[in-house]
């Protein structure tokens, strides 16, 4: 890792080792004016040194709740304040207060067994299970019958039921990941909510869950990379009594399998595992009882402890309209230190989200300098996206501003590894945001691209989905696809990011990261909080929204 005074070089611009706060003004004095305009320099290289100290190793991978992630927030309250914008966490400050209850497992006493009527069979730690955390008791143990449930989705509006005929009480319930293909991407992506499933699963009966894995999620994220880090705690909001939220106490125990442990699971099954695959494929899972008990121990250690969102304010001109607010987010924490690859330990998150914390940045400064909008307009470094979008979900639910949420830019892990002619406005068909971005992307010669992998359902991914829960229009932009340069192949890129750098410590600043294309997206996303500030109706979602249905009376 290069230190924050070493930069890389950004394209158009001679930048070498300098100090942060002259990098700027040397940058400028370098670039020619044509290519890029020196606005979009300037913007680049401010980018850039935001994302060289959130990403550097000193944060130590900035997971919520360490001192590595204090540091990061103190550095991103600073720049507000150095942008001129107001605090606005608890009691005047910047920062507010995530109340959390960290869950880590435990090797010594975990064990899963299977328990066969012509034996039973030992799973290995690691290599085979990995139990979940339970937040309610350090000790969980339990033996239950099991029953396959495809992916565990009930949808009574397309007729899709993957429950129908078997009775879950008292069992332990197999599922597969996500929602069938042939549903629209927006009911896909809400079937697909791990919270969704567990609570229809809770409502069923069932008293655990185990996730089975399969081939085409094997071959996008391998069982041994993700397993290597089961030291990695986990984490859960803590609500004013102190009591874990949405943590299932009905669901005693819960794990993941391996590709090879959910095949020999499904041995001698109604259903062999091959069966089980093609059927996921075209949408034609069956639920079954399993002729067979699973075992499952789980030993966590639980502890509370607390994290912050930073939280920015730019204050509205409008008496009538102050009260309302535009929400900017952006995750600052990442995944910390964990299994070393190739001797690195730690895991920086320079693209997942150093950099769009630092568009996010970016954007409040160009906010701050148009002046006063209408609208009052919050700038929300979130904690825990990593651990559950915990922080987002905090603030939605805990808003630190006496008034009303109107709407939500989300800014996440924007894959800009070259110069990218486009954005990917993920959510735009829900809401008259449409409108608005489509606008201000003509405005400053932006393409926008449909999602290119709508099955990766990140409409419910990522913090924005704490806001759509609230009833509150959302948008998440992403890095696009289209390279300017036609021999490169944009989204190949970003496939291959998520393939080898994705939550791996190579995610780290040496990356070709396009920092003018960052600016741009920050000026994309300057623009579109200007209009909806000042527009004299709030978003509102669209006549028939799947979301905006589904979520209409929880907004405030």
């Amino acid at each position: 890792m290069r230190p924050p005074s070493s930069f890389p070089s950004i394209p158009g611009c001679r930048v070498s080792g300098v100090a942060l706060l002259a990098a700027a003004t040397l940058c400028l004095s370098a670039c020619q004016p044509a290519e890029p305009p020196e606005q979009t320099v300037a913007e680049a290289v401010r980018v850039q040194a935001h994302v060289a100290f959130l990403a550097d190793d000193l944060l130590e991978g900035r997971e919520a709740g360490t001192r590595g992630y204090d540091l990061a927030a103190r550095y991103v309250a600073s720049q507000m304040a150095a942008i001129g914008l107001q605090p606005a966490g608890d009691n005047g400050g910047w920062l507010q207060r995530v109340p959390l209850l960290r869950g880590t497992r435990i090797r010594e006493g975990a064990q899963m067994r299977v328990h066969r009527a012509d034996g039973v069979e030992e799973l290995r730690f690691e290599q085979d299970f990995l139990p979940g955390v339970n937040y309610q008791q350090a000790t969980a143990k339990l033996r239950a019958p099991a029953v396959f449930v495809g992916q565990a989705v009930v949808a009574p509006e397309f007729d899709h039921d993957d429950l129908a005929g078997v009775d879950l009480h008292g069992k332990i319930a197999l599922l597969l990941s996500g929602a069938p293909e042939g549903f629209p991407n927006d009911p896909r992506a809400y079937y697909s909510s791990s919270r969704v499933k567990l609570q229809l699963l809770v409502e069923r009966g069932a008293v655990g869950v185990v996730f089975l894995l399969d081939p085409e999620r094997e071959g996008r994220s391998p069982w041994a990379r993700g397993a290597a880090n089961w030291a990695r705690p986990g984490m859960r909001l803590r609500d004013p009594e102190g009591r874990p939220v949405d943590s299932y106490p009905e669901l005693k125990v819960s794990a993941s399998l391996s590709l090879e442990a959910s095949r020999a699971l499904l041995a001698n099954a109604q259903q062999s595992a091959d069966e089980v695959y093609t059927r996921l494929k075209s949408g034609q899972l069956q639920a079954f009882d399993l002729d067979l008990e699973l075992e499952i121990t789980a030993v966590s250690a639980l502890q509370a402890l607390e994290s912050s969102n930073v939280v920015g304010l730019l204050p509205g001109s409008d008496p009538a309209l102050r009260d309302e607010y535009l929400v900017y987010s952006a995750h600052l924490d990442h995944v910390g230190i964990g299994a070393p690859v190739n001797g690195d330990r730690i895991y920086n998150g320079a693209l997942d989200n150093a950099l769009g914390t630092a568009v996010m940045l970016e954007t409040a400064r160009l906010a701050a300098g148009r002046g006063p909008a209408r609208r009052s307009q919050l700038f929300v470094a979130v904690t825990a996206e990593e651990k559950g979008l915990l922080g987002s979900q905090y603030f939605a639910e805990y808003p630190t501003v006496n008034g009303r949420l109107v709407a939500n830019i989300n800014i996440d892990m924007p894959v800009i590894l070259t110069e990218l002619s486009d954005v990917l406005p993920i959510g735009i068909e829900h809401s008259s945001l449409a409108a608005v971005v489509r606008d201000s992307a003509a405005q400053l010669g932006i393409a926008l691209s449909p999602d290119p992998n709508p099955e990766e359902v990140v409409f419910v991914r990522s913090d924005q989905f704490n806001f759509i829960r609230r009833g509150i229009p959302a948008i998440y932009l992403k890095g696009g696809i289209v390279a300017s340069d036609p021999a490169i192949d944009g989204k190949q890129l970003a496939t291959d990011f998520r393939r080898t750098h994705y939550h791996q410590p190579s995610d780290q600043i040496d990356l070709p990261i396009h920092y003018p294309t960052a600016a741009r997206m920050a000026d994309l996303n300057a623009s579109v909080g200007a209009a909806v500030a000042s527009a004299a109706q709030a978003p509102n979602w669209n006549q028939g929204d799947f979301f905006g249905e589904r979520f209409a009376g929880e907004r405030r």
